[in-house]
């Protein structure tokens, strides 16, 4: 009864995401492949296929209901770099009015549209992979090869969200002590400069400890030991194979021409080939595997859960 309940109660802890429990060697080469794939090329399957499944991956992240907040911003960028694109260029051969004696043509409209979501493909794996790839997995990848250069990276990438988090601390804080209430325009300019000159000096003084705190246990020395809280187990190198397998295939297709696809002067058809299928089919597959694997772990922890 004592080893049932741990075991559940260890699958109940790895609900947490199917990317947590996974090695982050696989995460950063599954990561690091199809955000590769994403900006290499501007075919419309390709960057359709690579935008759906860094949405929905995305989602099953952080949640429906922030993901909808931030596609309410994503959404309306990417209509405008579409609307955006045909005033600067104009080429295609299909116009559909003039603006200031220049023509608006439907090729680049679409080539604008497809660049965007191209730019949110790209944009929502990376913040995929800033979800995942948490600077103590960084740290353990590359601490010992490069241990200065990963400690600066880990610290950037968590840099940003850091400090949106500690300024509006400093700004409630300085809000609730009634030193200023934003009623006014200036009054609330001054405020907010306030709030930024004491985030700036507290970044600061935080780096500085920081550095000398790493400094004083050693980060970087020559033969310093370093807590391994990760192994690399079978169902980690399956998942390695099958992103080096359908990753690299998707890639040999696009060498070999496969995704080759043109929006000036006119749209060119979409390539139905068997290369190009099977290019489609393995993209799909290395998008989508992320999905599979996150609704696979919720409904194993929906079980065991279950089963409490």
């Amino acid at each position: 009864m004592r080893l049932g309940t741990r075991r559940r109660m260890r699958l109940g802890d790895a609900k947490m995401r199917y990317f947590d429990r996974l090695h982050p060697l696989s995460a950063l080469v599954y990561f690091l492949m199809i955000i590769l794939i994403a900006m290499i090329t501007m075919h419309p399957v390709i960057t359709a296929v690579c935008y759906l499944t860094a949405v929905i991956f995305c989602g099953m992240l952080i949640g429906f209901g922030k993901l909808l907040s931030s596609l309410a911003y994503s959404i309306p960028l990417m209509i405008l770099i579409a609307l955006t694109n045909p005033i600067f260029v104009h080429k295609g051969e299909t116009i559909l009015f003039f603006l200031n004696d220049n023509p608006v043509t439907a090729e680049a409209i679409l080539y604008g549209a497809n660049a965007s979501m191209m730019l949110m493909a790209v944009f929502y794996w990376c913040r995929n992979y800033s979800t995942i790839m948490t600077s103590d997995k960084f740290i353990y990848l590359f601490g010992r090869v490069i241990p200065k250069l990963s400690l600066v990276l880990s610290l950037t990438l968590a840099f940003i969200p850091k400090l949106k988090r500690r300024y509006k601390e400093i700004d409630e804080a300085q809000k609730g002590l009634g030193i200023y209430a934003g009623k006014n325009f200036t009054d609330r300019i001054l405020g907010k400069f306030r709030v930024l000159s004491i985030l700036l000096t507290d970044s600061l003084e935080n780096a500085l400890e920081t550095a000398d705190s790493m400094k004083a246990r050693g980060y970087g020395l020559k033969g310093r030991a370093s807590y391994a809280i990760y192994r690399f187990t079978l169902s980690d190198l399956a998942f390695l194979i099958a992103t080096a397998v359908f990753g690299v295939g998707t890639l040999t297709f696009i060498a070999l021409g496969a995704a080759d696809f043109g929006f000036y002067p006119s749209i060119t058809p979409i390539n139905l080939s068997i290369q190009s299928c099977v290019m489609y089919c393995a993209l799909a597959i290395l998008g989508f595997v992320s999905v599979f694997c996150e609704i696979k772990e919720n409904l194993i922890w929906r079980y065991w859960k279950s089963k409490t």
